[in-house]
Parts: C-alpha cells; structure tokens; sequence
C-alpha cells in the first residue's frame, strides 16, 4: 500500500484528489493540509511515501515545502501537483528535491502512474516542459534580487521593501534595477510580472 499525503489550499481540489487517488486499490491517502507550513509535521505523524504537493498554498509554498521534507522525511518522495506548467518552477522544483512533476490537467490516469513510478525510483515530468525548462535555462535572477521584487509584489515603497529586508534604500533600487535589465522589463510591476510568469519567483 503506497500512503499519500496531499498538500492543497483549494478544499474542493484537495477533497476531489483524495476521492480519486482512494479509488486505486494500492493507494491510501493519510493526511491532507491545506498549508505548506503543515506538510512537515503531517509527514512526520503519518510517515507518507509520496507527498503530493501544490505549489502555492499559505504559510509555506509548496517548493519550500518539498526542500523541507528532503531534509526532514529523506524516505517521502515529493511529487509537485500544480496548474502552473512553468519552466522556472520545474527546474526550481528539482532542486528542492522533488522526484515528480505532474500539472492538474493530466488525466487521473498519469498521476497514478507517476506515483507509481516514484515509488520505483523513477523521476517523473512532462516531457514537453522538460524540454521548454532545458530551452529555458536558469533563472538570471540571484536570491537577492528574487526576495526583493517578491516584497516589491504588494507594491511596496522603495522605503518599505528596504525595512522589511533590512537594506538600505539605494540597495534596493540597485537590485530593482538589476531585475528589470534582467527581465527586459520597464518597471518593477513589469519584472515582477515577467518572473512569475517564467515560473523564477
């Protein structure tokens, strides 16, 4: 019996999954959070195989999740679960120590497979984002440029990105700068589009 932990914030997508993977007569779903902050503790008081994770959920997202679970429940396999096909978050997502990557759209069909097949060792993507994440390449941006034009998201002040990062407010404006070169974008809201949508946030 493979036991499944899933990680949804969406209650209708994370009831309907549990249903649908319930049905596989080798398959038992042990927990089910709606928070990436609770996937951690779930894993550890249920002792998951496979942890099926959204990427966006409070708390904690679900790539920050997945890097935590690699640390703290080696033997739980990580399966990213999302609506966002995204080169950026594939590649990111590996690195986090996922196994698999599976987009809502698939067929019921293909996430049972994949979940199969991580447990037989196998890494599990989309072949068509596999290729657009090599086409793609890394992100430009350094982990100092992404955590301020993540706080620049709420469309902060240059003043109150630099006091919620402890930065001085000519730093700032030397990265916001960096990131909009990098993005070829012409202002902050532009680049903190572009990277979203390239999956580097």
């Amino acid at each position: 019996m493979i036991r499944l932990l899933l990680a949804d914030d969406q209650d209708l997508m994370r009831s309907a999954l549990s249903a649908l993977l319930d049905l596989e007569d080798d398959f038992e779903v042990v927990a089910a959070v709606d928070r990436g902050d609770e996937v951690a503790d779930a894993a550890r008081t249920h002792q998951p195989d496979v942890a099926l994770l959204d990427i966006e959920m409070p708390g904690l997202d679900g790539l920050a999740a997945a890097a935590l679970l690699a640390e703290r429940q080696p033997r739980c396999r990580v399966v990213i679960l999302t609506t966002f096909g995204r080169a950026g978050y594939l590649r990111r997502a590996m690195e986090a120590g996922a196994v698999g990557f599976v987009v809502k759209d698939a067929p019921p069909e293909a996430l049972a497979d994949a979940i199969r097949r991580v447990m037989r060792g196998e890494r599990v993507v989309d072949p068509e984002l596999a290729a657009a994440t090599l086409a793609a390449g890394r992100s430009p941006l350094t982990a100092r440029e992404r955590d301020v034009l993540g706080a620049a998201r709420d469309a902060a002040t240059v003043a109150e990105i630099a006091a919620k990062l402890f930065l001085s407010e000519g730093t700032v404006r030397n990265y916001l700068s960096a990131v909009i070169a990098k993005t070829g974008t012409r202002n902050r809201m532009e680049a903190l589009r572009a990277a979203d949508e390239r999956g580097w946030l």
